[in-house]
Order: C-alpha cells, then sequence, then structure tokens
C-alpha cells in the first residue's frame, strides 16, 4: 500500500509579492509548486493537496466592496468568498498538475473537492471574533458599512485604517472526507481543504449552514490528514527548515526534533503566534493522533525533505 502525503500549500505562495497577483501571475507560481509535488507522485507517494487562500479571498472581499459602491451590486458573503477562491484555486492546481503529468508522460487523474469543514456554533471565537480579512478602510468607512452589517465587527489594525474581523473557529469535521478518501483509493491527486475548508455549522436535523468565518488552514489540513488516515503531513512555508532563536545572533536551524522537544521550544516561546505557532499546534495534534511524521519546509525542498534530505522533521 501506497504511503498517503499530505502537502498543504500556503496562500502567499502563489502571490510572491506585490505587484504579482494578477491570474497569469498565480498560475505561473502554481505551476513552480506543483513541479515539486509531481516529483514525490513520481517517486509512488499517493498525494492529497491543501493550500491557503487568505490574499485570494482580500482580493475577492476588495472586489465585492468595489461593486457595491460603484454599481449598487449586493456584496459577496466571506462563506462564499471561500468557495470561490476553493474553485479558482484549485482549478489553478489541478490542471497544472495534469499539465506537468502530461509533460511527463504519467497517467495520473486528478479532482477538486469544494470541501465544507463543520466548526461549532459554540466555539468562543464566534463571540470574540479575531481574524482580520479584507481591505483597510477608515473610520468613518467602518461606521458606515457597520451600520448596513450590525453583525460584522472592526478593528484598528497598526495604524494603517480598520479592517473587518472574523471568527476563526477550530475545524472538528470535514464533511467531504469520505469522497476524498474513495478518489485517493482510485488513484486520484486530490486537491480538497482548500483556504481551511468552507466553514459550515450543523444543526440538530443533520443539516448544514455556511458561516462566515476563516479556518486556520494548517489545522484543518491536520484533521483532514487524520480522518483519510495520511501516514505523513508536509506544511510548507517560508523557510527551509524551522529555526529556534529566529532572528538573533544565536538563531539555530531544526532538523529533527520529537514531540516533546517541539512541546519545550513552545512553552519557551520560539514560535510566533501569528506565523509558525499555527504549524506546530497542527503538526502536534496530527502526531498524538493518528500520524507518522510531519515535515515543515518550503516547496522547492519537498523532493528532498519526503527523502529526509531537507526540512525540518517532527516525530513521534
Amino acid at each position: 500500500m501506497k504511503e498517503t502525503v499530505i502537502v498543504a500549500i500556503g496562500g502567499n505562495s502563489l502571490v510572491k509579492e506585490n505587484g504579482l497577483d494578477s491570474i497569469h501571475d498565480q498560475t505561473e507560481a502554481v505551476k513552480e509548486v506543483v513541479v515539486n509535488i509531481v516529483d514525490m507522485v513520481q517517486e509512488g507517494y499517493n498525494v492529497v493537496v491543501t493550500h491557503g487562500n487568505g490574499p485570494q479571498v482580500g482580493f475577492g472581499l476588495r472586489r465585492s466592496e468595489i461593486a457595491h459602491e460603484i454599481a449598487g451590486m449586493s456584496p459577496v458573503p466571506l462563506v462564499n468568498c471561500g468557495a470561490d477562491t476553493q474553485g479558482g484555486i484549485g482549478y489553478l492546481i489541478q490542471q497544472a498538475l495534469i499539465n506537468e503529468f502530461a509533460v511527463r508522460g504519467i497517467h495520473k487523474n486528478v479532482a477538486t473537492v469544494i470541501t465544507q469543514v463543520e466548526v461549532s456554533s459554540e466555539d468562543p471565537n464566534f463571540k470574540n471574533p479575531t481574524k482580520p480579512v479584507g481591505s483597510f478602510f477608515s473610520k468613518e468607512q467602518a461606521e458606515e458599512m457597520k451600520r448596513e452589517h450590525p453583525e460584522w465587527s472592526f478593528v484598528e489594525d497598526s495604524g494603517r485604517g480598520y479592517r473587518r474581523v472574523v471568527p476563526s473557529p477550530r475545524p472538528i469535521d470535514i464533511v467531504e472526507k469520505d469522497a476524498i478518501k474513495s478518489l485517493i483509493d482510485g488513484g486520484f491527486v486530490v486537491v480538497a481543504a482548500g483556504g481551511g475548508g468552507i466553514a459550515v455549522v450543523k444543526s440538530d436535523d443533520n443539516t448544514y449552514k455556511g458561516v462566515d468565518a476563516v479556518i486556520d488552514k494548517d489545522f484543518a489540513t491536520s484533521l483532514l490528514a487524520e480522518q483519510i488516515h495520511a501516514e505523513t503531513l508536509i506544511i510548507t512555508t517560508g523557510v527551509s527548515r524551522v529555526c529556534i532563536n529566529y532572528g538573533k545572533p544565536n538563531q539555530k536551524e531544526l532538523s529533527k526534533m520529537t514531540v516533546d522537544e517541539t512541546k519545550q521550544y513552545v512553552l519557551e516561546n520560539h514560535f510566533p503566534a501569528g506565523s509558525m505557532l499555527p504549524k506546530i499546534e497542527a503538526s502536534l495534534s496530527f502526531l498524538e493522533n493518528s500520524g507518522t511524521r510531519v515535515i515543515i519546509t518550503n516547496p522547492e525542498s519537498l523532493k528532498d525533505a519526503i527523502n529526509e534530505q531537507a526540512g525540518t522533521h517532527i516525530v513521534k
């Protein structure tokens, strides 16, 4: 039985710098990332790809805001923006994979699954939304939108203006997990749980309803990895290896660490809450449930990392 590897690509990997955020630019960025994923497929791994969508959701919300301001069109809810970006980014990754397989003469099917992720309506983050999304506004603009949408919350962000903040609840179930598992068993490379998934809550009658929330991509990927019984979770980031004492004279790269060592580094505050900490927490959750190993590295090191020649490996 082939080993199943789930690879999480950051949304910022597809928008490399300001001014290079067009669909053409993102398509070219996806092609670069996909080459490394196909290397793993060529080595015999079953691969599932997840991805972030932070910049893309921001673009979608801004387009919606402009269309509302200029033409009076109905705003697109955040939950629908999440679904739209899942489809759009999934299409780019899916097509790039198919094309790279064709170039290499590999016969492999690819499918993107628009994925709903269940969260609890009782999650405390719904009462205290903290995740900034979308554009910056003046105080007057924020107050006007608050009047139009009383349920929205805004915060002043680093002196740059006001931004809408939304809940970021923890994922508790991947709704389409059985479909994803069936596709893997059928030999497909699957793109799933984009942007952390579309946040939904489950009613007593087993029906679902979308909610305006942003689920952390790494936590959703970790949960998906558990539920489809993946052996390896790979989280890509902007650095080749995790570091302790980051940015200090005694900075040290880590090639391998155990779960206990990782927990100790967390207690010593080596991992910033806004960047590396969620990846570390998602890694620990996966390993403490069903996973065998986690690799954290940059996209270009994927092939070397899966062969233990690059990246940071977290093991039980």
